[in-house]
Order: C-alpha cells, then structure tokens, then sequence
C-alpha cells in the first residue's frame, strides 16, 4: 500500500524528469550544474553512497522535498540500508531541531515509497 504522499512523490519524479530534459536541451548553467553534482558524487576517499547519506541529512536540514526524494532514491540504488538512510535523517533532525522532524514525515514517506 502507498503511502499518502505518494501522489506528491510521483509528480516530483515527473517534474524533475521533464525539468532536467527542458534544461539540459536550453541552459548551459544548467548543464554545468549537472556536470558538477556527476563530479561530487563520484566514488573518491567517500563513497557515493556516504555522500548520498550526506545529502539526504543536508536535504531535510533545507527542507528540500525534491532533493530529499533525489538523494533517498541515489542511496537506495547505491545500496544503502533503510537502516543508514534513517540515521541520515536522525542526523538531519538533530542539526535543525523541531522543523527537521516535519521534514522527517516527508523522507518517511519517500523511503517507504522506495522500500515498500
């Protein structure tokens, strides 16, 4: 059963999708943007999978939906945990106190979505 976000979850995707083929066809700036998140997530002296887990912690600091469904979805397909990815959110929480659990339902939902 899907969770009560899903809907919302779904048209991120959707959205980020249609958004990064309008701007990777129309903005240079954006191409370049692109071509440093490659370079950042690349395997170095942290894996890709830590630097996710870095991002989903940062994520729900910004209250970023979007990225938090990014960053849970590029964990999940690095091999991260449902344990490790709730430890990044409980890093999250703790760095921007009450605001970060608001935050938390929603990356609740997006890893339930993803896991489930």
């Amino acid at each position: 059963m899907k969770n009560l976000d899903s809907g919302k979850i779904d048209n991120l995707v959707q959205t980020r999708k249609k958004a990064h083929a309008f701007y990777m066809r129309k903005s240079k700036v954006y191409q370049s943007f692109v071509d440093m998140e490659q370079n950042t997530y690349k395997d170095g002296i942290l894996t890709k999978k830590q630097k996710e887990l870095i991002a989903i912690g940062i994520s729900l600091v910004i209250n970023c939906e979007s990225c938090m469904e990014w960053h849970i979805k590029q964990a999940i397909d690095d091999g991260a945990s449902e344990e490790e990815i709730i430890e990044s959110i409980e890093v999250g929480i703790e760095m921007s106190g009450g605001p970060g659990t608001a935050s938390a339902r929603f990356a609740m939902n997006v890893l339930e979505y993803y896991i489930k």
